[in-house]
């Protein structure tokens, strides 16, 4: 897997936006990112259109409904249910009616949906511990999302025309792998999931959202010590992280992020604060966290142009309006002055 789907000088979102207006996120996506948009996410809609209740909507056979502590398994679809699978749908409608008001055709999308181990983290079973306890629930969940997913990517792709690119979000997993989720009593916490079981189920994900799109697969976990070796072991031809938190990150994570983006994994590099900062960073201030990342690691910066596609830190859920539109054209810019730097750099 060497060739890469999208084109050199290219930049893209994670995936949250501000705002509740799908329509007008749509046609700011496409205006600031037109040659790798995502399907923008609104969480301030409330409940359903939050991370876990918009994967949710894609769920087969198994529904879920609010309770006061979160998301929790229903025995049928209901009022709560109902709602997230119809601001999914409103939210590809708009999606379609901004591409057909702009005259746009990219070649890739990206739709971005909770990993496994965040959908099993953030789902209560009907006794009000998480999915993830229990092994077959968290196996049934997956094949749920997956079957429900592959119809998502063939509706996205026949609407839009472009081929699709999947993101699974894990911000979760790091709580996972330490055994730091609370019980629900609040007394404890949940065991720890072991690294060789939390690889191999992202790896099935993985491998069957890579046979659904025939493109890399991104994951993303935007913490500050993410499991890079965990997420390369599981095949995904490209990571997400925050750039900016990797000044002061140990020797052997660092060792890590070399071994994959020598072997050819490519990073989605988050280098735009996510919410509105209090000096709004220049071109240079943003591309430093990259820069010294390549120096430090001792490759090239050209292999930022050929290996790394920036993006904001993490969602733009917490930005304002104006900083959310500058942050998007700041994501931009830095993709063409990967492949063209300015005099000085």
């Amino acid at each position: 897997m060497t060739e890469l789907p999208w084109p050199p000088a290219v930049a893209t979102g994670i995936g949250s936006m501000p705002g509740t207006d799908p329509a007008e996120a749509a046609a700011i996506v496409l205006g600031e990112l037109p040659e790798f948009p995502h399907l923008p996410e609104l969480p301030a809609r409330g409940a359903g259109a939050d991370l876990i209740g918009r994967t949710a909507a894609l769920l087969v056979d198994l529904a879920v409904e609010v309770v006061p502590s979160g998301y929790r398994v229903s025995a049928r679809p209901g009022r709560d249910h109902r709602r997230a699978t119809d601001l999914l749908r409103w939210d590809v409608d708009a999606f379609e009616d901004a591409l057909t008001r702009a005259g746009a055709a990219p070649r890739l999308v990206k739709t971005q949906v909770a990993g496994p181990w965040t959908l099993a983290a953030g789902v209560e079973l009907a006794r009000g511990h998480r999915v993830l306890t229990d092994p077959g629930a968290t196996r049934d969940f997956t094949e749920s999302l997956l079957e429900g997913l592959a119809a998502h990517i063939r509706e996205l792709a026949d609407r839009t025309g472009a081929h699709v690119v999947v993101q699974f979000d894990e911000p979760t997993l790091p709580s996972v792998l330490a055994g730091a989720l609370p019980t629900a009593s609040g007394y404890g916490t949940v065991d720890a999931v072991p690294e060789p079981e939390a690889r191999d189920l992202l790896a099935t994900v993985v491998s069957a959202a890579r046979a659904m799109t025939g493109q890399r697969v991104i994951v993303h976990c935007c913490g500050p010590r993410p499991p890079v070796a965990l997420l390369r072991g599981t095949g995904a031809g490209a990571l997400a992280l925050d750039a900016t938190q990797l000044a002061g990150a140990p020797g052997s994570l660092l060792d890590e992020i070399g071994e994959a983006w020598d072997s050819g994994t490519v990073f989605l590099l988050g280098l735009v604060p996510g919410e509105t900062p209090e000096t709004w960073p220049s071109l240079y201030d943003a591309a430093s966290p990259a820069l010294r990342l390549a120096d430090r690691l001792g490759f090239a910066r050209s292999m930022l142009a050929e290996r790394s596609v920036p993006t904001p830190t993490c969602g733009l859920a917490g930005a304002s309006a104006e900083w959310m539109r500058r942050a998007l054209a700041l994501t931009r810019d830095l993709g063409r002055a990967f492949a063209e730097p300015p005099e000085g750099w």
